[in-house]
């Protein structure tokens, strides 16, 4: 009986000269057929922002490589300093196993060796090099 209830008010309606109303889901899917193309692109265009950002700033972004590469100079440059300190104080070392004159000079000066007839005159250390005792800025 609610079939033959339905069909008579169709009848009814379409007796009056108006159009039925289209099903609901038949709607939904036109309307999702019609608006899915800009809701992809916006969403798109989203996530294309959001790769953008995470490539800049993000944990390994441009700023953190930039920031890596200043950093990663400075410690080279540190090295060759370093190499080459390491270097002179090979050379001295090798001067002082095969040449006894430097070894005296060293022993001259930092032991304060003498030789005979030979007298050490100190001096007194100039005012702008000598250390300020402590407490006397105030």
């Amino acid at each position: 009986m609610p079939d033959e209830k339905v069909q008579a008010e169709k009848k009814a309606v379409e007796a009056k000269g108006a159009a039925a109303p289209e099903p609901m889901p038949k709607r939904a899917l036109e309307f999702a057929l019609l608006q899915w193309r800009p809701a992809a692109t916006a969403v798109a265009v989203v996530l294309a922002a959001l790769l953008l950002w995470h490539v800049v700033n993000g944990r390994n972004g441009l700023s953190v490589w930039q920031q890596k590469r200043v950093e990663d100079r400075e410690l080279r440059k540190e090295i060759d300093e370093l190499n080459e300190e390491n270097a002179r104080l090979r050379d001295r070392i090798e001067r002082l196993k095969s040449n006894p004159d430097a070894i005296g000079q060293v022993a001259r000066d930092k032991l304060h060796y003498t030789k005979p007839n030979e007298v050490i005159v100190s001096m007194p250390p100039d005012k702008q090099t000598q250390a300020q005792p402590a407490g006397a800025g105030k």
